[in-house]
This record gives structure tokens, C-alpha cells and sequence, in this order.
């Protein structure tokens, strides 16, 4: 198993670049997704949220709402702390197993995780950072996601700085352009892996 660092800031792209890479023969360990699971009902996390946050967070089904959850984080760093401060060990043993799971395997693991430089856990043979500048992730936001312009600022805001991130990178993907343009550069960054596994083989 050769395990990758995938990350870059909110809509820079760095999900559709995941998606490039499995269909180039990667798996990936979404951190994005082990969080949604870990506060599913029922899930390890869940209780406590609900605990923390009140039953206003909650859909008519029982399970959390999202986008109520995040208006309260995105505007209050304590609440975001706090929600951090449970859902991120329940996700760190969710990876952990899925990545025990390929320890014996001859499979590049990318490990996709928005949070990869501010965790610090850089226990990965390289990092690839997805990035683009804040205005066009802001532009990407308001018109893909239908978030309100304010809201993505405070998004982009709230996570480490550009600068920062991109000191991490042993690659970079520069999703400024087209689509067309990140296939190309997903191709580059999918030699480059092969060529860290071959390094490792030496």
C-alpha cells in the first residue's frame, strides 16, 4: 500500500480531482465521507452532537441537518471547536480501519482529507494540494453549491490560509481552469504517484 495525501480548501476542486484519481485506479479514504457516517443516527458521534447542538439541529427523521449544523459553526469558532472535538476521533478510527484494511495490498491509497495540514497528520509518502485562488472558489460556491456570497467567505475564512496549505505540497494541481485542464494535471500527478511507488520498490 503507498498512501497519498489528497487536500485543498473548500471549492477548490478537490473532490472532482478524488474522483480523477479512482478512475485512474486509486482508492480513496474520503474523510469527508467517514464524517457524514460517524453522525448518521446511530453512529458513534451522533448522540453527542445532538447533545452539544439541541434538537433544532435535527430533521423531521432524526437525523442531522447539515446545513442547520454548520450556520451555527461557520459563525462561532467555539461551536466549531467543539464539534471538531467529537466528530474528529470517531472519523480518525473510521479511516484507521478502512486504511488497515489495504495494509496488505499493493493499492495507492489516497487519503482525501480537507483538513490534512491542519491536523498535522502527515504520515503519507507525499501531499498533493488541489488549489485555486479564494475568489474563484468563492465564485465556485455561490454558483454551484447556491450558497449565499457571505456564507462562503466566512467557509474560505475559516480554514487555513492558502499560503499555508500550499508550503505542505509535494504537488500541486492548479484548478483555476478548465475541466480539461485539471484531467491533464490529474494525469500528471497520476505519473507522479506511480513514481513514488516505484521509489518505494527500490
Amino acid at each position: 500500500m503507498l498512501v497519498v495525501g489528497l487536500t485543498g480548501g473548500i471549492g477548490s476542486g478537490k473532490s472532482t480531482a478524488s474522483r480523477l484519481l479512482r478512475e485512474r485506479g486509486a482508492v480513496i479514504v474520503d474523510a469527508d465521507v467517514a464524517a457524514r457516517k460517524v453522525v448518521e443516527p446511530g453512529g458513534p458521534a451522533y448522540q453527542a452532537v445532538v447533545d452539544r447542538f439541541g434538537p433544532d439541529i435535527l430533521a423531521p427523521d432524526g437525523s442531522i441537518d447539515r446545513p442547520a449544523l454548520a450556520a451555527i459553526v461557520f459563525t462561532d469558532p467555539a461551536a466549531r471547536a467543539d464539534l471538531e472535538a467529537i466528530t474528529h476521533p470517531a472519523v480518525g478510527v473510521l479511516i484507521n480501519e478502512q486504511l488497515a484494511a489495504e495494509a496488505e495490498t499493493d493499492h495507492v491509497v489516497v487519503l482525501d482529507v480537507p483538513l490534512l495540514v491542519e491536523s498535522g497528520q502527515m504520515a503519507v509518502a507525499g501531499v498533493i494540494v488541489v488549489d485555486c485562488p479564494p475568489e474563484v472558489a468563492i465564485r465556485r460556491l455561490v454558483e454551484q453549491r447556491g450558497m449565499g456570497e457571505a456564507d462562503a467567505r466566512r467557509r474560505v475564512a475559516a480554514q487555513v490560509s492558502r499560503e499555508e496549505r500550499l508550503a505542505h505540497a509535494d504537488l500541486v494541481i492548479d484548478n483555476a481552469g478548465s475541466p480539461e485542464a485539471l484531467d491533464r494535471q490529474v494525469d500528471a500527478a497520476w505519473a507522479w504517484i506511480q513514481g513514488l511507488r516505484a521509489a518505494g520498490e527500490l
